[in-house]
C-alpha cells in the first residue's frame, strides 16, 4: 500500500516522546524511496518558538537519537526542510487558527494528527480540531498511551474522540507490535505450517512473557506514581503479546481479521476473584540494590517519590485463556524495573519427553522451548536437546538461532517507524480498535480495585534482581521455573 501525500502534525512536538522517538522515526521513513517528496512535518507546543529556533531544538534534542550508521547530513538537511513548527494552546480553540494556515487545503493529502499528549488533552485536542474545520474526512488521529487509568477512563476516551473521528480514522498506538520479532511471530505462526499442530494445550507446557528493565523510574516520577507497572506495561504491552501468540487464524491479515481474533483472546480471558488474585497475581516494588554493579536507590528514595509509596515497579501474573486451543496452559505475564537485565521475551515451552531411552534421567532433559526475543536483539532461538561431541549418548540443551539482523544483512525498521509508516498508509492492523483496549481493561481492573482496597505494601525485590521471591513462587507452584531460573548451568 502506497503513501499518498501527507501533512503530519505532531501535538508535543517539544517533548520527550518526539525528540527520542518520533522525530527520528520521520527522519528515517523520509528517506526510504515511498516517501511522498512534499510530505510534511508541522510540529505543535506551547513553546513560542520560530521554526528556525524548533529546527535548532530537534538538532540537538532528536538527531543524537538517530542511529550513527542511519545519519546523513544532507538527508538530516532535506528532512530539516520538510519541517514546520506552530505555537498554540492545545485547550484554546481561538489559538488553532495558525495552525489551519499552515495546512494544505488539498482534499487528495492526508492529514494525520499524532497526539505525543497526556491522555487528559485528547478531548480538547479533538474538539478543537472539529471546531476549526481540520476534522476533515481524510485525517487520521493518533493516541498514544497511556489510554485510560481503568475501564471508565477508557470508555470516556473512546466517547471523546469517537465524536469527532470514525473508529476506522483512530490509531491507537503500541509500539511493541511495530517490532521485527512481533511480525515475525505472525510469520512464523500463520506462513509455517511446521508450528501450527503442536500450537495447543496437547504440547504446549506453558507460555511466559517478560518485559525487564534495568532502568528505574528516572525522571518519570510524576507520571510512574499515578501509574505503575499494571497500567504501565501490562495492560498494553504485555496483554497485547499474549494476544499475538494465542490467537486462532484469522481468514486474511486485514486488519478487523486480525483484530476480531485478538479481541477473541482478551474475552476469553479467565477474570479474577479475590481468591485467585491473592494467589496469581505478585505486586512488587524495588528497594536499593545493585545493577551492573552500580548501587541504586529504592523507589521510595528517587527523586520526588513519595515515602510511603505503594506503587508498583514488578508485576507477574498467571493468566488462563478458557478455549479449547488453550485450556490448562498457564500464560504468565512479567514486568518490572531495576531487574538484573534489560529484556523482552515470549518463551513458549513445550512439554517434556514421556521417557528416557538414554542412560540420563529424564529430569536431566530441558523441554524444548521455543524463544521471541523483542530486545535488545530480535531474533527466534529454538532449544534441543542434542548428542554432545564424543564417546558415548550424553544430550545437551543447545539453540537453533536466528538473529535477524546478521541473516538478512539489512538495516531493521524501528517500531516506531513501522507504526508510523502504517499510519501514513492507513493500514490498522497493528493498531488497537476500541472494544479491544475496553476488553483489556474489563480484565484488568479487578485487580487495580483489589489493590485499592487492601491496606498493605507492594512486596519489596532488591533492586538488580529478577524481582520477589513470590513471583517465583508463583510459577513454581505449577512446578515451573522463569526462563532464568531454568537454564543449566555451564
Amino acid at each position: 500500500m502506497a503513501m499518498s501525500d501527507f501533512d503530519f502534525v505532531l501535538f508535543g512536538g517539544g517533548g520527550d516522546l518526539a525528540m527520542r522517538k518520533l522525530i527520528p522515526a520521520l527522519y528515517a521513513l523520509s528517506r526510504g524511496k515511498g516517501f511522498p517528496p512534499s510530505g510534511r512535518v508541522i510540529a505543535v507546543g506551547r513553546h513560542e518558538w520560530r521554526r528556525e529556533q524548533y529546527i535548532e531544538e530537534i538538532t540537538r534534542q532528536a538527531k543524537p537519537h538517530i542511529e550513527k550508521e542511519r545519519l546523513d547530513e544532507a538527508a538530516w538537511k532535506a528532512f530539516c526542510e520538510r519541517v514546520d513548527y506552530v505555537s498554540l494552546d492545545a485547550t484554546d480553540a481561538g489559538t488553532y487558527a495558525p495552525l489551519k494556515e499552515a495546512l494544505r487545503d488539498d482534499e487528495k493529502l492526508t492529514r494525520v494528527y499524532y497526539l505525543a499528549t497526556p491522555p487528559s488533552l485528547f478531548a480538547a485536542i479533538c474538539g478543537n480540531l472539529a471546531d476549526a474545520g481540520l476534522a476533515t474526512p481524510n485525517a487520521r488521529v493518533v493516541l498514544e498511551k497511556p489510554l485510560g487509568r481503568d475501564l471508565e477512563s477508557a470508555r470516556q476516551i473512546n466517547a471523546d474522540v469517537g465524536r469527532v473521528f470514525a473508529e476506522s480514522q483512530i490509531f491507537r498506538i503500541d509500539h511493541y507490535l511495530g517490532k521485527e520479532a512481533v511480525q515475525n511471530l505472525l510469520a512464523l505462526r500463520f506462513g509455517n505450517i511446521l508450528f501450527e499442530p503442536l500450537w495447543r494445550r496437547e504440547w504446549i507446557s506453558d507460555v511466559q512473557i517478560t518485559i525487564a528493565e534495568e532502568l528505574g523510574v528516572g525522571n518519570r516520577m510524576g507520571y510512574y506514581e499515578t501509574s505503575g507497572a499494571l497500567r504501565d506495561m501490562l495492560q498494553n504491552h504485555l496483554l497485547q503479546l499474549l494476544c499475538i501468540v494465542a490467537m486462532e487464524p484469522p481468514v486474511d491479515s486485514t486488519p478487523d481479521a486480525v483484530r476480531d481474533e485478538k479481541l477473541k483472546v482478551l474475552r476469553a480471558l479467565r477474570r479474577f476473584t479475590p481468591n485467585t488474585l491473592v494467589q496469581n497475581v505478585v505486586r512488587g516494588q524495588y528497594k536499593s540494590g545493585h545493577v551492573q554493579g552500580e548501587a541504586v536507590p529504592g523507589y521510595r528514595k528517587e527523586q520526588d517519590a513519595n515515602p510511603g509509596s505503594r506503587t508498583e515497579t514488578f508485576v507477574a501474573v498467571k493468566a488462563e485463556i478458557d478455549t479449547w486451543r488453550w485450556s490448562g496452559v498457564p500464560f504468565y505475564l512479567r514486568t518490572g524495573k531495576r531487574m538484573a537485565d534489560s529484556l523482552a521475551e515470549i518463551v513458549v515451552r513445550f512439554k517434556s519427553i514421556p521417557h528416557s531411552i538414554f542412560n540420563q534421567p529424564i529430569s536431566s532433559f530441558q523441554p524444548n522451548s521455543l524463544v521471541i526475543r523483542l530486545q535488545p536483539d530480535e531474533g527466534l532461538s529454538l532449544n534441543l536437546m542434542a548428542k554432545t561431541p564424543g564417546d558415548g549418548m550424553r544430550l545437551k540443551l543447545v539453540d537453533l538461532e536466528l538473529d535477524f539482523r546478521e541473516t538478512f544483512k539489512k538495516p531493521r525498521m524501528e517500531a516506531y517507524e513501522r507504526l508510523l509508516m502504517d499510519v501514513l498508509r492507513g493500514q490498522l492492523t497493528l493498531f488497537m480498535r476500541s472494544d479491544e483496549l475496553e476488553a483489556a481493561w474489563e480484565w484488568v481492573e479487578p485487580i487495580l480495585h483489589f489493590w485499592d482496597q487492601e491496606d498493605n505494601d507492594p512486596v519489596f525485590y532488591s533492586a538488580g534482581s529478577w524481582g520477589p521471591g513470590a513471583a517465583s513462587a508463583l510459577i513454581g507452584r505449577d512446578g515451573l521455573q522463569w526462563r532464568e531460573e531454568a537454564l543449566p548451568e555451564d
